[in-house]
């Protein structure tokens, strides 16, 4: 019996270390400083002591990527890889000695993918590596890979403006360096994805055009994300603050860094891909349906939203009933639905002229979904590569 009571006073012991642990951690997400950190995981510069001005050292084929840097409107200087598309490389007499008089010729002869990394690590971690190289054959595309301010060998903080105004340097680079607007496509992994909506949502609202924008692996809005998010894929970060009353708000309120792209639908225009693993256990693929589910809202019936806590009367809720099914008919109607047997499913609709496109992978996880072939097939096709 003692030695019973010995171990329920461990747990219990062991359970308030845990729940003080889990507030403190809490706690921190409040705080500025620490949720940027958070949040960015930039410190975390894998590979260690990378060497940039030798993309080879990575897997790159000899002098086929140039590593420079990019100056932003507000005096930041950020790290960059470009990679000359496979055809142009291939199509060289000899190993070019010079990449950087070859980057004009190469963006008028293919397309072009500025590719927006998720958080931490850099450029040269080699699973983004993967990411670049399979892109970069697959599709034959020019790739301009760069690192936000305060990663790798960029210089500055990392904010949500920062790296929204670092991606859009990247796209002036491009068009200074000879690209048209039209051929280069805007791609997003993970958190890139909250920075490229935001650059599209920039464009639409200018009128600038690109070829697209790709959403890989990406969530609704950090607060979105926080509400379902699990640590190590299984464990609730914020749901267990919902027992707190009030808690779960505070948390929301305290955000700074909300990456909003569920905001950003109404503003971009163009043709976008969202592509989600089902298996991904770091953000869940509802965070895609919610996306799609945005850009298709415009082209449904509304359908009232009942008070909460209001009970309906036969006729309200006959009519809710009704508004329910037409918009259901008509989401059938636009929507097209396609399964592909072992790889996963794609829904499409087109209208104003656009076309939107998910595409839910089997397998991929969360860093792996790029690398699948089936979908850089689809993105070839879709966008025309």
């Amino acid at each position: 019996m003692s030695s019973l009571v010995n171990w329920f006073f461990r747990f219990q012991k062991f359970a308030v270390v845990l729940g003080g642990c889990y507030l403190g951690l809490v706690a921190l997400l409040c705080v500025p400083y620490f949720q940027r950190h958070m949040l960015y995981l930039n410190a975390v510069k894998l590979p260690l002591f990378a060497n940039f001005d030798s993309p080879e050292s990575y897997g790159f084929a000899p002098n086929k990527t140039y590593n420079f840097k990019i100056h932003t409107p507000d005096h930041e200087t950020i790290g960059a890889w470009f990679m000359l598309p496979e055809s142009y490389y291939q199509s060289l007499p000899s190993i070019p000695v010079n990449v950087s008089e070859h980057i004009t010729s190469a963006l008028n002869a293919r397309p072009t993918i500025l590719f927006l990394h998720g958080n931490a690590a850099t450029r040269a971690f080699h699973v983004r590596v993967a990411q670049y190289q399979a892109l970069n054959s697959r599709l034959d595309a020019n790739i301009l890979v760069i690192d936000y301010r305060g990663f790798a060998d960029s210089t500055g903080t990392p904010s949500e403006e920062g790296l929204v105004l670092d991606a859009r340097a990247g796209w002036d680079w491009l068009v200074a360096s000879g690209a048209k607007g039209e051929d280069v496509l805007v791609m997003g992994h993970s958190l890139g994805t909250g920075v490229g909506s935001q650059l599209a949502a920039q464009f639409g609202k200018e009128g600038i055009q690109s070829r697209g924008l790709v959403l890989l692996s990406p969530f609704a809005s950090i607060g979105e994300l926080l509400q379902h998010y699990h640590l190590f894929g299984f464990i609730p970060l914020i749901k267990p603050l919902y027992v707190i009353p009030g808690a779960a708000r505070l948390v929301a309120w305290a955000l700074v860094h909300k990456f909003d792209s569920l905001h950003s639908v109404k503003d971009i225009a163009g043709n976008v891909l969202i592509a989600h693993a089902q298996n991904d256990l770091e953000i869940p693929d509802s965070n895609s349906d919610i996306l799609f589910q945005a850009f298709l809202d415009p082209y449904l019936p509304d359908a009232p939203v009942p008070t909460l806590g209001k009970l309906l009367s036969p006729e309200e809720w006959s009519s809710f009933s009704e508004a329910i099914d037409a918009r259901n008919t008509k989401r059938t109607e636009i929507v097209m639905s396609t399964t592909i047997p072992k790889f996963g499913r794609v829904d499409e609709f087109t209208a104003d002229g656009r076309r939107v496109v998910l595409v839910k992978t089997l397998v991929g996880s969360h860093d792996f979904v790029t690398s699948q072939e089936g979908l850089q097939d689809i993105i070839r096709k879709k966008f025309g590569f």
